[in-house]
Formats: structure tokens, sequence, C-alpha cells
């Protein structure tokens, strides 16, 4: 059974409980039908794993996995407003870690600028696979040959990766798994958050190692602030109480990572669930899920000092969520924060919610119909202009990877 297919298998019997018998918070709204405009996907049939980038343009880059004749092609297409642009290859081949929680991703640099990354395997064993990262200087029509941002080649596990742009190079950080003492899943085994730089070039920086022990397969997430930026992440302790650290870079140096909330949910496997990150300035939101004392729920906390601090967190789920979170900062210092919640059975919806700069939330929003299987993935958002864009997975065979949107002034 594959690792994260395993963490799952823990986890459910761990949430039996929390994930079903848990009554809906008493400030929560009935969902309400969306008005929503379906986009035409440039995702090819058997499609997954989409992942959405904001340019400092305001147009939308989406990269996705797919089938092609060599294995996999990780491509992407860029949303103008009104259409995709035709898809473009970044790479093709048979040696892809394909994983529906721990997917590919593209960052805008800027001045036709790109990175991409994705994970490659290393080795025979199941869980041998590292990241590797290629640049584009002419918008996507032809990439670097790719960098390991990891010295250790060791065939372990290597992944999660957050990227973003800082002064013309990119930023990354990622699990990793070199300190593995046994092969597979096992208790035993701890991640490492990991970071470095990459300059135009494919150089690397130094290599800082941020956390010596996190939760071992939850995404990490990264935003940008006006002082830097600040890294999110579920962290794992002596005793398995797994809540969200964040760390930021000041003056240079990574700080200590710090507790966003005390949720101390206390949980002996990964729940394959990490936070989202949004910045604009000093403004921060972040959202997660926690199951804490046997009540899953989904989160989000704001901080207007760049990470530093954060309030008291706002419950935006229905009552009975899968989590799988995204946020976006609004402009008016608000967020809208995705996830998906479960309806009965596999059986669940991709939603959305609009959190007020004052705390206030809106009424939660349907976007689709979904499923809460694993094969459904991460459903994702991002601003576009005035609009808010929502790629999420179809599970099937074939899945299909499905696009819409809605006015962000129709979210209140």
């Amino acid at each position: 059974m594959p690792r994260i297919a395993l963490a799952i298998a823990l986890v459910a019997v761990v949430l039996a409980g929390a994930l079903v018998l848990r009554s809906a918070p008493t400030t929560d709204l009935p969902a309400r039908a969306a008005v929503i405009d379906s986009i035409g996907s440039p995702a090819a049939s058997g499609s997954a794993e989409p992942n959405l980038a904001v340019a400092p343009d305001g147009q939308v880059y989406m990269s996705w996995l797919e089938p092609a004749d060599s294995g996999h092609a990780l491509r992407f297409a860029v949303f103008d407003g009104t259409r995709w642009s035709a898809p473009q290859t970044i790479r093709e081949g048979r040696d892809f870690f394909v994983n529906w929680a721990d997917v590919p991703s593209i960052e805008v640099l800027g001045d036709g600028r790109l990175a991409a990354h994705w994970l490659q395997r290393n080795g025979t064993g199941t869980y041998a696979y590292g990241v590797r990262i290629s640049q584009s200087g002419d918008g996507g029509r032809t990439w670097s040959t790719p960098v390991m941002p990891h010295r250790d080649s060791s065939q372990t596990e290597h992944g999660f990766v957050a990227m973003w742009r800082e002064n013309g190079r990119i930023g990354a950080a990622w699990l990793d798994g070199r300190k593995f003492v046994k092969a597979g899943h096992d208790p035993s085994n701890e991640m490492m958050l990991v970071s470095t730089t990459i300059d135009p070039s494919g150089g690397l920086g130094a290599e800082v190692r941020l956390d010596e022990r996190t939760c071992d397969c939850c995404q990490n997430a990264v935003a940008v602030t006006a002082d830097g930026p600040i890294l999110a992440y579920r962290n794992r302790s002596p005793d398995e109480i797994r809540d969200i650290y964040v760390t930021r870079r000041v003056a240079g140096e990574w700080t200590v990572g710090t507790a966003v909330h005390a949720d101390n949910w206390k949980i002996a496997a990964c729940p394959v669930n990490g936070p989202a990150l949004a910045a604009d300035g000093r403004r921060v939101a972040l959202a997660w899920f926690t199951g804490a004392n046997d009540s899953a729920r989904v989160q989000v906390a704001f901080s207007d000092d760049a990470g530093a601090r954060f309030g008291t967190p706002i419950r935006v789920d229905g009552g009975n969520p899968a989590g799988r979170v995204d946020v976006a900062l609004l402009q008016d210092g608000g967020a809208l924060v995705t996830w998906i919640e479960r309806i009965g059975g596999d059986t669940a919806a991709v939603r959305v919610r609009r959190v007020g700069r004052d705390g206030q939330a809106g009424a939660p929003l349907t976007i689709a119909s979904s499923s809460a299987a694993r094969a459904s993935g991460f459903p994702r958002l991002a601003l576009a202009g005035p609009d808010v864009v929502f790629a999420w997975t179809v599970p099937g065979r074939p899945s299909a990877i499905r696009i819409a949107r809605t006015a962000v002034t129709s979210l209140r």
C-alpha cells in the first residue's frame, strides 16, 4: 500500500467519529447554489492534480499532469480572463512520481520567466523519489536542465514543495526524508522541512533546515509579505501533536517555527491535510484543517504584522469537512476559503466562503459536487481581476479537470 494511502487508512480510523458525528457550528448557514460560469478546461481527458499560480500581471497559470505515450506529461496553460491558451509541455516521462496529494506546481517569476517543479523517481523503491525544478526564460517554450534543490540524493521521500519568487531567484521549501531509518511507512521515520534558493542559472543557495521533525505528508504553503516570505506547515511534536506552525524569514534569517493556534491535535498518523497561505503587504490569511477534540473543522486566521502573530481562528466549514483547503486574500482585507465538505459517504461538495476583515463569515457557496475520495485531490482557487477561478479534479476512468469562475462581489 503506498505510504500516503496507508496514512489515510490510519487517520480514517482515528477520525471516524470526528468526520461524521459532530454537528455543524451554530454560526453555519445552509450552502447556497453557486452562480458560476463553467470554463472549458485546457487539460486533456485523464488529467488530474491541477495547481494554480497568479502572475505579477494578474494572469492565472494552471499546471497539471495528464497521460502521455511516454507515461505522463506535465503541462500548463494561461488564462487571460476570457480563455485558456493552448497547453504547453514542461516535461514528459515515465519516471514521474504521481500522487493525489503531492502535486507539481508552476511559479511565474516575471519578464517571461517561469519555474516548475515535479517529483521524479530516483530508485526502484516505492518511496524513492526526489524533487526536480526547471526554469524557462521564454514563457515556457523551452525549459532548462532540471536541478535537485536538495543536496541529498538518497532513495527516500522528498516532496510537498512550496516555491516563491524573490529578487530574480526562486525560493523553495520541501519535506525531506533523508533521516529515514527504515524503508516504507514507519512511526520512527521522520521528515524535516528544508529550504534553499535557486538562481536563474540553476545555482543553489544555502540549504537551511527549518524544522527537524514535521508531519510527514502534509502540504507546505508559502506567501511573500512586505517583510519577506512566510512558510506554513504541519509540525510534529515528540508526543504527536500535529498543529500548524509558521516560520518567517526576517533580516535574512528564518525564525524558529511557532504555532498559529494551539489546536492540540494529537494524532499518530499523518492526516494528509496541509495549510494554505495568502499575503498582501503585511496582511496574511492562513487556512487549515484540524481534527482536534474529535471535531473536524476548517479554520482561517488573519495577521496584520506579516505573520508574527495571528488572531483568533474563525471556523468556516459546515460541520463535516474533509479539509483540503485553499485561500485567497481580498483587497478589502477579507479572504476566500475553499474546502471539501462531506455530504454523505463519499459524496462531497467543493465549497467556498468569504470571511470579512471583521471576522464575519458569509454564506458558504457550493462550487460543484465532488467526492470525498482521495482521487478528487485538492481544489484550488486564484483571483483573476474581479473574478475568482476554481480548479478541481473529477475522479473517474478517465478523470478530468473542471474549472469555474464567479465574481468576487457575488460572494457575500
